[in-house]
């Protein structure tokens, strides 16, 4: 089976190099991620989760060791490939939903989840583009908002334009912190089974960052940070 997502000796943070103030540093021996599997990754608030997935999704540069994802490298030695590359990866191959959102307020919800498209990735043909945006939108319950900003929304219902613009590309590796966060349990079981359709259907895999035990027990792998204690469904 092929990896969808590999690292190795991973030296990552933000701020100068830990032990100074102010300085976090988070380091990875070895993860890799198959595709078709899914790894719920957890663990105490400020262990490094976050930083682990933007460094694999090339958002944050890494110091040392290597990173792959979607079968594109994204660093090597510190040495990080250019930007414009990286965020064709993200816009095309790697599906990302960051804690932060990141919509576009100058855009309604079905061109936020088009927005591939809109920055000339083209995943699949234009014709077909807004009738998917519009079955993702359906699947979690927010197809009435389509033409709607994302300041009239719920955080909520933010949160599910998020995950439906990271899908929409039908990426093969799909990197999600904490997707579930904002919601109530029928959104947020909305959102976990439209993800796992990916991984069953698709053969994506998904890396997912959660405080949630159930949740983390619906995926084939959980991986603890600090101490990449491991254990499978």
């Amino acid at each position: 089976m092929s990896e969808a997502l590999s690292i190795e000796n991973l030296v990552a943070g933000y701020g100068p190099p830990a032990p100074a103030a102010g300085g976090f540093t988070l380091r990875v021996p070895r993860l890799t991620l198959a595709a078709g599997e899914s790894l719920a990754l957890m663990g105490p608030s400020g262990c490094g989760k976050t930083t682990l997935l933007h460094a694999a999704a090339g958002v944050l540069p890494v110091r040392e060791g290597s990173v792959r994802a979607a079968g594109a490298e994204v660093a090597r030695q510190g040495a990080s490939t250019g930007e414009a590359a990286r965020r064709r990866l993200r816009l095309t191959r790697v599906g990302l939903v960051l804690q932060e959102l990141e919509l576009l307020e100058h855009l309604n919800v079905r061109d936020n989840v088009l927005l591939a498209w809109h920055l000339g990735a083209r995943p699949c043909p234009w014709s077909e583009a807004p009738a998917r945006a519009r079955a993702l939108c359906r699947a979690l319950g927010i197809e009435a908002h389509l033409a709607r900003r994302p300041r009239a929304l719920s955080q909520g219902e933010r949160q599910r334009v998020a995950v439906a613009r990271a899908l929409a590309p039908e990426p093969s590796l799909i990197l999600a912190d904490e997707p579930t966060g904002n919601l109530d349990a029928d959104s947020a079981a909305r959102v976990v089974d439209l993800l796992l359709a990916a991984v069953r259907e698709r053969g994506a895999a998904l890396l997912l960052v959660t405080h949630d035990v159930a949740l983390a027990r619906r995926l084939d792998r959980t991986l603890e940070l600090p101490r990449l204690a491991e254990a499978r469904r």
